[in-house]
């Protein structure tokens, strides 16, 4: 199916969460909130943050074709009864002026199972909430286009937002696998 702005507004009136045309600086989730919400199952939440070299930054930048901004990659391992579930990354982009902060659950196989917004500042654009545009990452890796307009759709009025998360899941999914690599 492909997404477009009625679509997407049409999955909005499903939502159990009402959404508003206009947001306002809003926190949706805490990191412990999130966690759950991202893998309900997990017992244990493990810091594994890491942070970038100059060249590593250097070589996701170029690979993911996206600006580092920073080093600093904030990551929990998400477990059970000592299995890895998989990972919870949280980043920030910025939307036009400000930042939306969110958070990425990963498969222990690096492909994305979930995004949630955490933080939205921005006074609109915030439609990028929408489950239905959301879910368009599920299963993504860092090999994928990862594109606006090529595989993921485009939200009149959130174009900004829509542009920079999608340039962020990339970055970290980019990051993930040279991590992995290493």
């Amino acid at each position: 199916m492909k997404l477009t702005r009625r679509t997407l507004t049409l999955g909005m009136a499903a939502t159990p969460v009402a959404l508003s045309s206009t947001a306002r600086a809003t926190d949706y989730f805490s990191l412990d909130e999130v966690n759950h919400q991202l893998f309900p199952e997990a017992t244990v939440f493990e810091d594994a943050s890491f942070s970038l070299s100059k060249d590593q930054k250097k070589t996701v930048s170029k690979k993911a074709r996206v600006r580092v901004r920073s080093a600093k990659m904030t990551l929990f391992n998400a477990i059970d009864a000592d299995k890895l579930l998989g990972f919870v990354v949280i980043d920030e982009v910025y939307g036009k002026h400000e930042f939306i902060t969110y958070a990425i659950a990963l498969t222990p196989d690096y492909a994305v199972n979930q995004i949630e917004i955490m933080r939205y500042l921005e006074t609109y654009g915030d439609e990028i909430r929408n489950p239905a545009w959301r879910a368009q990452f599920n299963g993504k890796r860092a090999g994928d286009v990862l594109a606006v307009k090529k595989d993921i759709a485009n939200i009149s009025g959130a174009t900004l937002s829509c542009v920079h998360i999608t340039e962020g899941v990339k970055r970290v999914l980019t990051t993930m696998e040279l991590a992995h690599e290493s």
